[in-house]
């Protein structure tokens, strides 16, 4: 690499305000950690992953199957954008978005340094076989879906 740091790959020459739309998709690692809907304990305020995820995750391939019209098809759908780094906490230690955010590298199963979309799934990082959809579950019930992690 260059003493310059021009050979380091996009997520560690630039900030994720610099990035095109096209690196900034390419930092999704397909993991479908960020479509799995949250519970808010009310005396703690912890934030509490179920393995509900929205209706839109397609939970074999771990990606929205309606990507281009999610926020119209799901208007709660949080939509990530640099402007909003203060709040990715509430994104999975694993998800690329929040580990540029906070300096740190890309893990080495990211389809990024691997080449390949299956890798995510291979490390047993992504929802694949533990998510079900919130068509399938009462709303009221999501408390019985809480996962201790990711």
């Amino acid at each position: 690499m260059a003493e310059d740091g021009c050979d380091a790959p996009f997520w560690e020459r630039k900030s994720l305000h610099e990035l095109s739309c096209e690196e900034w998709e390419s930092l999704c690692d397909g993991c479908g950690k960020c479509c799995l809907h949250k519970l808010e304990d009310e005396d703690t305020g912890e934030l509490l992953f179920t393995a509900v995820s929205c209706r839109l995750l397609d939970t074999e391939t771990c990606r929205c199957s309606d990507y281009a019209h999610r926020k119209a098809r799901v208007p709660e759908c949080l939509v990530l954008k640099p402007e909003d780094l203060e709040e990715f906490t509430w994104l999975p230690a694993t998800c690329a978005y929040r580990l540029v955010a906070e300096g740190a590298p890309l893990p080495g199963w990211h389809p990024l340094l691997t080449g390949s979309d299956e890798s995510v799934h291979r490390a047993q990082i992504s929802v694949r076989d533990r998510a079900i959809s919130e068509d399938q579950v009462n709303d009221e019930d999501w408390d019985l879906y809480v996962i201790d992690s990711l």
